[in-house]
C-alpha cells in the first residue's frame, strides 16, 4: 500500500524507491513499512524541506542468532534533500515499551512509500495496548524542553524551531483530552483535536501558511500567546508522575517480535 502526495517531486520519490530497494537487496532484509517523517508528514513543510524517509525492517532469523549480531539500524548517506534510514523491528518494539514515541509516529504517518497492512496493524495494536502513556508524555515533554533551549537566541526565535516547540505542547494537550490513546502524527490534526485557545489556533494557522510558501522564515519574537500556551502545557506535564516500564509489556514485546519473525523475516 502506498500514499504519496501529488506535490512530491517525482524524481525524489523515484530516488527514495531506488534506495529502499537497494537496502532490501544488499542487507537481505524485508521492509514491511517505509514512510515519510519530519515536517512533510507533520504537516508544516517548507518548499525546501528535506525528504525524511524512515523504515522498519526485519532481518533473517539466522541473523538474530549470530554470535556477532548486526546493527539494529540501517543508515544511508545524506544526499541533498534526501535522508533515508530505518530501525530493526526489535529496536522499535523495545523503544515503544519504554515510551519512546518515534516508532509510534512512524506507524501513524499519513505518507507511505511501502506498507504491509498486517505488519502496521499488528504493531499499532501492540503500541495501543502496551505503550506506557505517562512515559510517552514524558518523551514529548523532554523533546519540547530540548527544542526550547536550542531554539531561542538574543534576537528572537527561529520560526522553524518554533514548530518543534509547539508540536510537543500540542501532543501533551491532546493526550490530556484523550488520556487512553496514542496521539496522531499530523500537527494540524493535533491542533484541531486538542482545542487550543482561539488566538493560538489563529497564530498557528498563519505560521503554517507562511512556512508553506517561504524557504526561510528567519527569526521573530516569540508570540506571547504561543509562549503562554507552551509553558502551561509543559508545566502540567512536568507535574505528572513519570510512569514505569511494565514487565508484562516486555513479555508482550517478545511475543510480538517472534510473530514478526514468523510472518515477515526473509528466507
Amino acid at each position: 500500500m502506498r500514499s504519496i502526495p501529488t506535490d512530491f517531486d517525482p524524481a525524489t520519490v523515484a530516488a527514495i524507491d531506488a534506495r529502499l530497494g537497494a537496502i532490501v537487496q544488499d542487507d537481505r532484509v524485508s521492509m514491511p513499512l517505509a514512510i515519510e517523517s519530519g515536517s512533510r508528514a507533520w504537516g508544516f513543510a517548507s518548499p525546501d524541506s528535506d525528504y525524511d524517509c524512515r523504515f522498519l525492517f526485519v532481518r533473517r532469523r539466522r541473523d538474530y542468532l549470530s554470535l556477532w549480531p548486526r546493527r539494529d539500524v540501517i543508515e544511508t548517506p545524506l544526499d541533498g534533500l534526501l535522508d533515508v534510514n530505518g530501525w530493526d523491528v526489535a529496536k522499535a518494539l523495545r523503544l515503544i515499551v519504554k515510551g519512546n514515541a518515534v516508532a509510534i509516529e512512524w506507524l501513524r504517518s499519513p505518507i507511505v512509500y511501502r506498507r504491509d497492512p498486517a505488519f502496521r496493524d499488528a504493531l499499532l495494536a501492540f503500541a495501543d495496548a502496551h505503550a506506557p502513556l505517562p512515559l510517552v508524555r514524558r518523551h514529548y515533554l523532554h523533546l519540547g524542553l530540548q527544542q526550547w533551549k536550542r531554539a531561542s537566541d538574543g534576537d528572537g526565535i527561529a520560526i522553524k524551531r518554533l514548530f518543534y516547540i509547539l508540536r510537543p505542547a500540542a501532543v501533551l494537550r491532546w493526550m490530556r483530552y484523550h488520556p487512553t490513546a496514542t496521539p496522531p502524527m499530523h500537527f494540524p490534526t493535533l491542533i484541531a483535536e486538542c482545542e487550543p485557545p482561539a488566538e493560538v489556533r489563529t497564530i498557528i494557522a498563519d505560521l503554517i501558511a507562511r512556512k508553506a510558501e517561504t524557504r526561510e522564515l528567519g527569526l521573530a519574537p516569540m508570540p506571547a500567546e504561543i509562549e503562554a500556551f507552551v509553558e502551561a502545557e509543559y508545566a502540567i506535564a512536568e507535574a505528572e508522575p513519570k510512569g514505569l516500564v511494565d514487565a508484562r509489556s516486555q513479555a508482550a514485546a517478545d511475543s510480538t517480535f517472534h510473530e514478526m519473525l514468523e510472518r515477515f523475516a526473509p528466507p
